[in-house]
C-alpha cells in the first residue's frame, strides 16, 4: 500500500548556504518499503500555513546506503525553507515509499555519461555511485552551476573521483564565477554543451545519457545529442522544475460524448472506485474528493508520482514532462494532467 510514513531524520548535512542533505533512519519493519533503485525520489507531506503540500525529492544516496536527500531551499518555497533552515535530527518528517523510473541496470561495464545543473545532481550522484561499484564501469559528468560555493554534493564528487581515478571524468561549469579556461564558463546551453563534445566529452562513445535539471538545459542536451546520433533509448531524463512557459493546454475535442461527466474507473491498491468525473477537470483532481489516498506531489505534470495506466477508454493529457515515449506507448498517462475523452475509462495506478 502506498501509504505516508514517518520517519525519524538521522543526519542533517549543511551542503552549501542554501542546500542540506538529510538522511532517514527507517524504522524495523519498514526497510523493504524504502530499499531504493537509484535514481528514484521520495515524495513528503507536511502540514504549511494549513494547508498539505507535497514535494519530491531525489536520493542521493547509492543503492544499499540509508536514504538520503538532497534539498535546496527555492526562494519563497516554505516547505523547503523549513528543510534548509530549521530541520533538526530527531524530527519526523512523513515519507511515501520510493518511486521514479530514472534508474539505470546495474551491470559491469558499460560508460554513463550524466549532464546536471544544480540540485539536478541528486539522482545523478546515486547511479553514479551504484554503477561505479561494478568492475570497469565509468562515469563522465558535465555539472553546471552558479558559482564554486553553490556546488551540491562538492565534497562527495570529489571522493569518487578519487576513489575512481582512471574512471570518473568530472567537468565543473559555473555560469557566474569566471575560470581559467573559458569553455567552462557561462551557462551550460546547446552552443556549450556542443562545444564540450567537440572538445572534451566524445558524446557517441557513452552508452548512456542521463539528464536533470530545469527544462531548457535538459531540452537543449536532448537536442544536441540526438543531433549526434545518440538513439533514444540511451537517452533518460528527468526535471526538477520547468523553467519555459507551459504549453498551451489541450482541449478534449469532438469526440467526447454528450453528458456533463464521465465514468472513471480508479485502481489502487486493488480497491476499485467508480466515480462519475467532470470532462474538463484533471483525473486527479476530480477523484481526489473521493480518494483521498490517490499518489501526487507536483500536480504540474513534471514529477510522474501520479503516473497510472488507462487500460480501458481514451485519456488526453494537457501537458506532459515526466513520461518518456515508451511509457506513452505502453498505455501511461499522468492523471494530474489527464482529461477523459470517452464515456468510460479505467485508469490503474498499480500497473
Amino acid at each position: 500500500m502506498r501509504a505516508f510514513h514517518a520517519l525519524p531524520v538521522a543526519r542533517v548535512d549543511r551542503l552549501c548556504d542554501d542546500a542540506v542533505a538529510i538522511t532517514f533512519a527507517v524504522p524495523d519493519g519498514l526497510g523493504d518499503q524504502f530499499a531504493f533503485k537509484a535514481g528514484q525520489y521520495l515524495t513528503l507531506r507536511q502540514d504549511v500555513e494549513g494547508h498539505e503540500e507535497r514535494r519530491s525529492y531525489s536520493i542521493c544516496a547509492p543503492v544499499g546506503a540509508a536514504p538520503r536527500i538532497g534539498v535546496r531551499r527555492v526562494e519563497g518555497g516554505l516547505f523547503s525553507s523549513h528543510l534548509v533552515d530549521a530541520l533538526e535530527p530527531g524530527d519526523l518528517l512523513e515519507v511515501l515509499p520510493p518511486q521514479g523510473g530514472f534508474t539505470p541496470v546495474v551491470e559491469p561495464g558499460g560508460h554513463h555519461g550524466f549532464i546536471a545543473a544544480g540540485s539536478g545532481i541528486t539522482p545523478v550522484l546515486s547511479i553514479a555511485a551504484t554503477v561505479l561499484a561494478e568492475p570497469d564501469t565509468r562515469v563522465t559528468l558535465l555539472y553546471a552551476n552558479r558559482r564554486s560555493d553553490t556546488v551540491m554534493f562538492a565534497e562527495e564528487l570529489a571522493d569518487l573521483k578519487d576513489r575512481y581515478p582512471a574512471r570518473v571524468q568530472l567537468v565543473h561549469v559555473l555560469s557566474r564565477e569566471p575560470g581559467d579556461v573559458e569553455l567552462f564558463s557561462g551557462r551550460l546551453d546547446a552552443d556549450r554543451l556542443t562545444a564540450l563534445f567537440d572538445r572534451v566529452v566524445p558524446a557517441a562513445d557513452i552508452d548512456h545519457w542521463w539528464l536533470c535539471g530545469p527544462f531548457g538545459m535538459v531540452q537543449d542536451a536532448h537536442a544536441v545529442l540526438t543531433a549526434r546520433g545518440v538513439p533514444s533509448n540511451r537517452l533518460h531524463r528527468e526535471l526538477f522544475y520547468v523553467d519555459e512557459p507551459p504549453p498551451a493546454p489541450k482541449r478534449v475535442d469532438e469526440r467526447r460524448p454528450d453528458g456533463p461527466t464521465a465514468s472513471v474507473t480508479v485502481v489502487l491498491d486493488g480497491r476499485e472506485t467508480t466515480l462519475a468525473l467532470p470532462y474538463d477537470e484533471p483525473i486527479l483532481d476530480a477523484a481526489q474528493r473521493v480518494r483521498a489516498d490517490l499518489p501526487f506531489a507536483c500536480k504540474g505534470g513534471v514529477c510522474g508520482t501520479c503516473r497510472a495506466k488507462v487500460v480501458a477508454g481514451e485519456v488526453e493529457m494537457r501537458r506532459n514532462y515526466a513520461l518518456e515515449q515508451h511509457e506513452l506507448d505502453a498505455g501511461f498517462v499522468l492523471t494530474c494532467q489527464g482529461l477523459p475523452v470517452t464515456e468510460s475509462v479505467t485508469v490503474d495506478f498499480d500497473a
